[in-house]
């Protein structure tokens, strides 16, 4: 997320680190530890989701986690730090998505809605939803003013996620679910073996 009061090095620096994070959240996701639990849907952590998409270039699947919120029946994200976002270039070239809720996994078609009259609301809500990836990025959206809100999120783009139809089988949320079982198949006879030892 850019906003004018971030220099371009901790603007750098907030990039990587929301790389990393990243990183952590889906692999919770495909571990089937989503929950709010782990931060996910709560008010500190915010509202993550996996976008599902194929990326512009390579056509390999590509999976972002990223804040979300529900408005009526479509799922509202932003690009915070602008067009330049790779997933958001992704969707720009193809559309069609998949997305990972706290509810469910559902196909969608991604529309940038920008122009909308109601982008203010509608960012408002999404940065509110994002906990404390907003306030990372130096914006608190429940304090800021229309004007002030609108001036510091000038280069974000506002992504609106029609839901088509829910999804099941293989290739969702808990893919890797299956390391759980195997781990305490493993681990289990080391911990008998060791209390017996005691």
């Amino acid at each position: 997320m850019t906003t004018s009061t971030l220099t371009p090095a901790v603007e750098a620096s907030l990039r990587r680190g929301f790389r990393t994070f990243n990183k952590f959240m889906l692999m919770l996701f495909r571990l089937g530890l989503s929950g709010p639990a782990f931060g996910n849907g709560t008010r500190w952590g915010g509202w993550i989701m996996v976008l599902s998409q194929r990326g512009r270039k390579s056509g390999l699947l590509r999976r972002t986690p990223l804040n979300y919120a529900i408005f009526g029946e479509d799922v509202y994200c932003t690009a915070g730090f602008g067009a330049q976002a790779d997933w958001y270039r992704n969707i720009q070239a193809n559309p069609n998505v998949e997305v990972w809720l706290l509810e469910g996994r559902w196909a969608g078609v991604a529309e940038d809605v920008s122009d909308s009259p109601q982008r203010l609301e509608l960012l408002r809500k999404v940065l509110i939803a994002s906990g404390f990836a907003s306030l990372a990025a130096g914006i608190d959206p429940v304090k800021l003013t229309d004007d002030e809100l609108d001036t510091v999120t000038k280069s974000y783009r506002l992504v609106r996620i029609r839901r088509t139809s829910p999804l099941t089988g293989p290739g969702g949320p808990g893919d890797l679910a299956w390391v759980w079982p195997l781990a305490t198949f493993l681990l289990l006879p080391l911990a008998v073996r060791r209390s017996k030892r005691k």
